[in-house]
């Protein structure tokens, strides 16, 4: 190779690396070392506030939901399962109640299920532009956290249904505050749900490091009865009894008006 390659070559390498050095800058320095997943092939984040152990339980408990309501509820039903925490979050849209009340016998009888919040809507599914318009404000949603300063995206999970937008997360309260408001002001939201497991300022690193359940009331780690049903966490922490069917979580002080007067791009 004669010395105007190598230099080429040197050249090119070095602005590679430059690239690769900025671009690790711009994650604000979140150190994003990822895992490849036990199920689904997805990835598990390092900076995430769960264990690994959590975020695959997580992650199988939710294929196993999805897998076996889809396999036992009409075809005309569309529910999506989002898990955090070994909590589970259903939306969507059911034909009847009956149908609705099957899909959570289902979910409580999968391992490790520490609490049900059902926002499952009895009627028609949405349309093909409704779901698009979900995916679309989830997206913005997402980046409005990423953008904002003194709040990690990563300690939020959001999941958007029929323009509402449901936060999952172990946050202090004032981070639920803060990413509710913040998610509340993009354009096209109709309200924010908050769906928090709730924390001490102090038990933050605890909670990272313990790979304990964390109670709807707020410190870990206190236990939480498996297969509970868990309803509205409002901010003072005091949780819905378990085992009995609260009042939709949507329905609650947990909800932040949202921005609905303008949708799409």
């Amino acid at each position: 190779m004669n010395k105007s390659r190598v230099r080429q070559t040197l050249v090119r390498t070095t602005l590679l690396a430059a690239l690769i050095a900025g671009a690790a800058a711009s994650l604000q320095g979140c150190a994003l070392a990822l895992v490849g997943a036990a199920a689904g092939g997805g990835a598990l984040v390092a900076t995430d506030r769960r264990t690994v152990g959590a975020q695959t339980e997580d992650r199988e408990i939710q294929v196993k939901a999805l897998s076996q309501i889809k396999a036992n509820l009409p075809d005309e039903a569309h529910v999506n399962v989002a898990v955090f925490n070994r909590r589970v979050l259903m939306t969507g849209e059911v034909p009847n109640d009956a149908s609705k009340q099957r899909a959570e016998a289902i979910v409580r009888d999968i391992n490790n299920v520490n609490g049900i919040i059902n926002e499952l809507a009895v009627g028609p599914g949405a349309s093909f532009t409704d779901r698009a318009n979900d995916s679309y404000l989830e997206g913005r949603v997402k980046a409005a956290m990423v953008a904002e300063k003194g709040i990690s995206a990563n300690n939020y999970k959001v999941v958007c249904e029929r323009g509402n937008v449901y936060l999952m997360g172990l946050v202090t309260v004032d981070e639920g505050n803060r990413g509710a408001d913040v998610a509340s002001q993009v354009p096209g939201v109709v309200q924010v749900v908050k769906v928090f497991q709730y924390i001490q300022p102090q038990d933050v690193q605890a909670v990272q490091q313990s790979g304990a359940p964390v109670s709807d009331a707020g410190s870990m780690p206190q236990a939480v009865p498996d297969n509970a049903t868990v309803g509205a966490v409002p901010d003072t922490g005091v949780s819905a009894t378990p085992l009995q069917a609260p009042a939709p979580i949507s329905n609650s002080t947990n909800v932040h008006p949202g921005n609905p007067k303008a949708v799409g791009p």
